[in-house]
């Protein structure tokens, strides 16, 4: 079997075990293990017990965990209904009403989660029946949160940038700061976005009451101070070159627990469910991680790396047509593969390009998980779809329906980054390391 048909044959099986249902992480191990001894026999797995080592013996990656059990904390002690509530009362008088409040709220919650399926499920299930209830638009509604929930991988902290700084040895804190100003331009323009909307027609969201006092002010501050805390806490220090990534997720773990006990409700049979589901979830993604590894060393151990970077610099592909080339790709595997397969599958493969192009691999990185962030909202698979559909009793179909103008504003905000690549690179500039 010629070696561009063994290539083939192993993605064949990725994609045919992904279709058949199995884990992502045995999905990659399958096919790179395959390919490993189509490569070079039994011979060839003498070293996965070093590859198997050096996947995990990475300081970085102990943020993982901390960051999953500082946005668990928050969940549990109720603080997720109290951000959702304060924001409601502060952003309740804008066109759109509580939908602006689902854009606001999962931005402010993506802050502290890192994640895009815990930013869609906490305040999902915290505003889903509250806008079934006062009758919004229920495609509307779905589709707000499942976009918003997206900013979970895009705003720091991130565990699609931990993923790829990991891999390609990256500054973290850098690619955190990165995803940044891109952030706030995506939450804008949903709001935005959610504005124009219900002016043209407004019935699609009633008219919210909003503030009506100064004391409704204050409570409303007093609710959002604790996530305002949180955030400065954990990302003031980053971005300050006062502490490292860990240091800082580890410092939002004590004061998630500090704040959960002050403001929230949180009792010690809380804080053991947040460790639980905190095992369970960073098992999944190191799991991941580790047969990515498995994966990459497989492509290495085989030349493929070379022979695609060859092969992309013999199209002679402008730098444009270069990421538009990659805009195909992604959106091909958004619609396949769920987003830290898309992450450690390809970026083995296409990291070495990068340098040919003259692109920053923090820009590389905010562009890349602007194109998960479209997976994630693509359909047939994109999980936050089914997080959405999975809490409510609507249908998969509104929900779909409801993210397809949310996914045209993402292609904007991807091309204003690519266009003027300052938007993602200004602040990582100017940290202080």
């Amino acid at each position: 079997m010629s070696p561009e048909l063994q290539i083939v044959v192993t993605f064949a099986v990725f994609l045919l075990l992904l279709t058949c249902g199995m884990a992502v992480p045995f999905a990659i191990a399958v096919p790179a293990v395959l390919y490993l001894l189509m490569q070079g026999g039994l011979p060839a797995l003498n070293s996965l017990g070093l590859v198997s080592w050096g996947s995990m013996n990475s300081f970085v990656l102990t943020c993982v965990p901390l960051f999953m059990l500082m946005a668990e904390i928050l969940r549990v002690s109720g603080l997720s209904n109290r951000i959702y509530g304060g924001l409601a009362r502060l952003v309740a008088r804008l066109p759109g009403g509580l939908l602006q409040t689902n854009i606001a709220g999962c931005a402010v919650f993506a802050s502290v989660s890192g994640s895009s399926i815990a930013t869609a499920a906490s305040i999902g299930g915290v505003a889903l029946p509250q806008l079934v209830r006062r009758r919004y638009d229920r495609p509307l509604a779905a589709g707000s949160l499942a976009a918003g929930g997206t900013l979970g991988i895009l705003l720091p902290p991130s565990f699609g940038m931990i993923v790829y700084g990991t891999f390609t040895e990256t500054s973290v804190p850098k690619l955190f700061m990165a995803g940044v100003v891109p952030g706030l331009i995506m939450t804008l323009m949903f709001m935005s976005y959610i504005g124009v909307h219900a002016t043209i027609w407004p019935g699609v969201a009633p008219r919210e009451a909003g503030l009506r006092s100064v004391r409704d002010l204050a409570a409303a501050l007093l609710d959002v101070l604790p996530f305002a805390v949180l955030i400065a806490g954990t990302l003031g220090g980053i971005y300050l070159g006062l502490v490292t990534t860990t240091e800082g997720a580890t410092i939002g773990c004590i004061l998630a627990f500090i704040l959960g006990a002050t403001f929230g409700d949180l009792k010690p049979a809380g804080a053991i469910e947040a460790m639980r589901s905190t095992v369970k979830f960073s098992g999944n993604i190191l799991f991941i991680i580790f047969t990515a590894y498995v994966f990459s060393y497989a492509i290495s151990f085989a030349g493929v790396g070379e022979k695609v970077t060859a092969f992309i610099v013999g199209l002679d592909l402008s730098r444009l047509e270069f990421f538009l080339a990659l805009f195909i790709l992604y959106t091909v595997l958004g619609c396949l593969i769920e987003s830290l397969g898309m992450i450690v599958i390809t970026v083995p493969l296409i990291f070495p390009v990068l340098q040919n192009y003259g692109i920053d691999p923090i820009l590389f990185g905010v562009v890349l998980v602007l194109f998960v962030e479209l997976g994630q909202i693509s359909p047939p698979i994109g999980i936050n779809l089914f997080v959405i559909q999975s809490i409510w009793d609507g249908k998969l179909s509104e929900v779909i329906l409801g993210t397809i103008p949310f996914h045209l504003t993402m292609f904007v905000v991807l091309a204003l980054v690519i266009l003027w690549p300052d938007l993602a690179l200004w602040l990582p500039h100017h940290m202080s390391r």
